[in-house]
């Protein structure tokens, strides 16, 4: 018989963006906040990364599982938390003018025989932002304000590696 963690899908937490962008740090100060609730599960992992397209990819081989955190841009309120899949609206880093975006970057890796999470295993949770072009380090506050709730929101995706 296989003990828990034999039989537990490895998971990927990680967070993009740039620290010095204001609300596009969102991605890594909500990996930061629930780095310590993660802290004794041993196979869910939590990362930062400032890079989306190919690098995101190679980051998210040989896990089963991922959750990327990242700014959004829509026009939907600021704070506002978007769930989403693969093929749905980019984030601030999972599509780029200087790089793959990250449908095509899984295509491609998939096709090299990378081992990388099934489509519908990789979840983006764009937080909706207000002022990613100006350089500072503070959030705007609607933005802020959202960290808590989109720490829940990951925390209820983990559940059961939480438990195993």
């Amino acid at each position: 018989m296989l003990n828990t963690m034999e039989t537990a899908r490895r998971s990927l937490v990680i967070g993009l963006g740039n620290p010095i962008l204001r609300d596009d740090s969102v991605g890594l100060r909500v990996v930061r906040a629930l780095r310590s609730r993660l802290i004794d599960v041993p196979h869910v992992e939590v990362a930062e990364d400032f890079h989306g397209g190919l690098r995101l990819m190679e980051r998210l081989v040989g896990f089963q599982r991922a959750i990327v955190v990242d700014a959004i841009v829509t026009g939907a309120a600021p704070g506002t938390l978007h769930v989403l899949g693969v093929d749905g609206p980019p984030t601030q880093r999972s599509a780029s003018a200087h790089d793959l975006d990250l449908p095509t970057a899984l295509a491609m890796g998939r096709q090299a025989g990378a081992r990388l999470p099934k489509t519908e295993d990789i979840l983006l949770i764009g937080i909706e932002a207000e002022d990613v072009l100006n350089f500072g380090e503070q959030l705007s506050p609607d933005v802020e304000r959202a960290i808590p709730q989109a720490v829940g929101l990951i925390l209820a995706q983990l559940k059961d590696e939480r438990e195993a």
